[in-house]
C-alpha cells in the first residue's frame, strides 16, 4: 500500500459487493431487466498483497477467480494502477491517494465489464474524481473522468454520451450519474437522458463483506459462472428488444480513450 494513501472507514484493501443490477427502458418500447450479482472493488496499489494471502484469487494468472490489468485502460496496461495516476496526471487531477476500482472479476478465465468505476482518492483520503470506463460488446472502450467536488454520501456528476454502447440507443444522449462513496454498501445509478427526457435506468446495488476464500468458494457456487452469463445475459436482453419491434443503430468510436470532464456538471475535453 501507498504510504500516502490512507486508508477509508469500511473499505479493506478487497471487498465484494452482492447485490441486484437492473434496466428500465421507458421507449419507445418498454422493456426491463433484474439480475443478482457481485462486483469486486480492489484497492489497485494492493491486489497483489490480496492474491498473496487468498488461494482462489490471482493477479494475472488464471484461477478460479483472478484479476488481469490488460482487462482494463486502453492499450492493454501491465499495471492498471500506473496507467490510471497517468491519466489522472494528464487530465490535470491531484489524486495521489487510493485508487479503488469497482468492476466484475474473471471467473475461470473470462470476464466482460460493461461498465468499470475507478474512485480515485487525493493523498489525505478525499475522493476526488471518479473515471467511469465503459466497454461495448464489439471491443471498445471509453473513459469519462469526472472531478468529485461535493462533500456528503452520494455524488451526481453528468456527462454527455461520445461513445456507442447499446445498438438500440442513439448517441445525442446525456448520462446522469448518481453514486454513493464506497463503504459497507454501494450504489451506482445511470440514467440516460435525451431532449424528450429519461429514456434508461441501469444501476447496481449491492452489500459489501471481505473477501475471503471461503467467500470466492461461495461466490463461485452461488453464481456459477456469473461472467460468462453477462455477456449471454446482454445478447438475449438484445433479442427481445429486436422481438420488441426496435432496429440497431451504429455510433461513431472516439479516437481518444479518455474525455476529461471541466466539472461535474460542465465541458468536456480529450485526453489520452
Amino acid at each position: 500500500m501507498r504510504s500516502d494513501a490512507p486508508e477509508l472507514s469500511g473499505v479493506g484493501p478487497a471487498v465484494v459487493y452482492e447485490g441486484v443490477v437492473s434496466h428500465r427502458r421507458l421507449r419507445p418500447v418498454r422493456h426491463a431487466l433484474k439480475y443478482r450479482v457481485f462486483s469486486f472493488l480492489l484497492d489497485l496499489d494492493r491486489i497483489n498483497e490480496t492474491a498473496q494471502r487468498l488461494k482462489l484469487f490471482s493477479r494475472n494468472r488464471f484461477n478460479l477467480f483472478s484479476f488481469h490489468d490488460r482487462d482494463h485502460g486502453r492499450g492493454r496496461p501491465a499495471d492498471i494502477a500506473a496507467y490510471m495516476r497517468k491519466v489522472l496526471k494528464e487530465a490535470g487531477v491531484e489524486a495521489g491517494g487510493r485508487i479503488l476500482l469497482l468492476c466484475y472479476p474473471r471467473m475461470l478465465g473470462y470476464v466482460f465489464n460493461p461498465l468499470s468505476v475507478y474512485y480515485c482518492h487525493d493523498t489525505d483520503g478525499k475522493l476526488a474524481a471518479i473515471a467511469y470506463q465503459v466497454n461495448n460488446t464489439f471491443g471498445g472502450d471509453h473513459t469519462y473522468l469526472i472531478p468529485v467536488d461535493q462533500d456528503g454520501e452520494n455524488i451526481s456528476q453528468e456527462t454527455n454520451k461520445l461513445f456507442h454502447v447499446s445498438p438500440f440507443i442513439d448517441m445525442n444522449m446525456r448520462y446522469h450519474f448518481e453514486m454513493s462513496r464506497p463503504g459497507e454498501d454501494i450504489s451506482t445509478i445511470i440514467n440516460t437522458v435525451d431532449d424528450e427526457g429519461p429514456l434508461l435506468y441501469a444501476g447496481f446495488r449491492g452489500a459489501g463483506s471481505e473477501v475471503t476464500d471461503r467467500k470466492l468458494a461461495f461466490l463461485f457456487f452461488r453464481y456459477p459462472l456469473m461472467t460468462l452469463k453477462v455477456i449471454a445475459g446482454i445478447h438475449w436482453e438484445a433479442l427481445k428488444l429486436v422481438f420488441k419491434g426496435l432496429r440497431t443503430r451504429h455510433g461513431d468510436t472516439p479516437d481518444h480513450a479518455v474525455t476529461v470532464v471541466a466539472s461535474p456538471h460542465g465541458r468536456s475535453r480529450n485526453a489520452a
